[in-house]
């Protein structure tokens, strides 16, 4: 799942694109091995600013779509908790909604019910709040992740998204303001991956150039974090993921081959 910005928030500003590039860039993802192109115009990123307002956010997807929609063979998700710009997106050509919030927004779930969409669905603080699950540095991180799943579940389930249109994401990077603590976070959440398959859906991970890298490695620059990124994408594979989302696609491509070869000839 190859990750496309148009928001010069993003954390990575290597992945941040647009005019004649963001076209180049998608093609060159889809031609090296990526099943889906993932568009986000607002940076998500919960330890940086990022917050925009809903019409620049939707001009700003919209513009992306309007260049890539028409020309890539590949299908196109929106990474979007608003259902405004998440509507128009769809109207603009996206056909995958990924959502940070975990479908808290009633709104949302409403359309990706009425559109019939597969949706991506993320923990997160807010995805916890909106499933009453609390988070706290000294949660266990598993247990939080996989009861905030089951409340997104849950509202899915009850507008009527069917279980084999959704994707959970565990959320890699969203719990926790203390780096340290939130490095651990993740640590914990990769090592315990398998235990996800219980909600009976595919797993998203993100783990590309993160924070968690970062602070283990000391690497502070995003940029610098690739052989970081793919060791975690390696152990993601290794624990069940079933969608990688990138920023470079080609490398993570190889190292999806290696752990998917070396997984399927593991003792059982």
């Amino acid at each position: 799942m190859g990750v496309l910005n148009v928001s010069p928030e993003s954390f990575y500003r290597g992945s941040v694109y647009g005019g004649a590039a963001l076209l180049e860039t998608a093609q060159s993802m889809a031609d090296a091995g990526a099943a889906l192109l993932d568009v986000g115009a607002m940076s998500t990123a919960p330890y940086g600013p990022g917050h925009i307002d809903v019409a620049t956010e939707r001009e700003r997807l919209v513009a992306a779509l309007d260049v890539l929609a028409a020309k890539l063979a590949v299908p196109i998700s929106v990474d979007t908790a608003r259902a405004e710009v998440a509507e128009a997106a769809l109207d603009a050509g996206a056909t995958v909604l990924n959502d940070v919030t975990g479908l808290g927004d009633p709104s949302l779930v409403a359309l990706i019910a009425g559109r019939d969409v597969p949706a991506i669905v993320m923990a997160s603080p807010a995805a916890a709040a909106a499933s009453a699950v609390d988070v706290t540095p000294t949660a266990e991180p598993v247990a939080v992740v996989t009861a905030t799943l089951t409340g997104s579940l849950a509202r899915a389930r009850a507008a009527g998204i069917p279980a084999d249109r959704i994707v959970v994401d565990p959320g890699i990077g969203f719990f926790l303001d203390d780096r340290e603590a939130r490095a651990a976070w993740d640590v914990a959440v990769l090592a315990h991956l398998s235990a996800l398959h219980e909600l009976g859906c595919p797993i998203a991970v993100g783990v590309s150039r993160k924070s968690f890298i970062g602070t283990l490695t000391g690497r502070l620059d995003p940029g610098d974090r690739l052989a970081g990124s793919l060791a975690a994408t390696v152990i993601a594979v290794m624990g069940g993921a079933a969608l990688i989302r990138t920023h470079d696609v080609a490398a993570t491509r190889d190292a999806v081959r290696i752990a998917e070869r070396v997984g399927a000839t593991r003792p059982r």
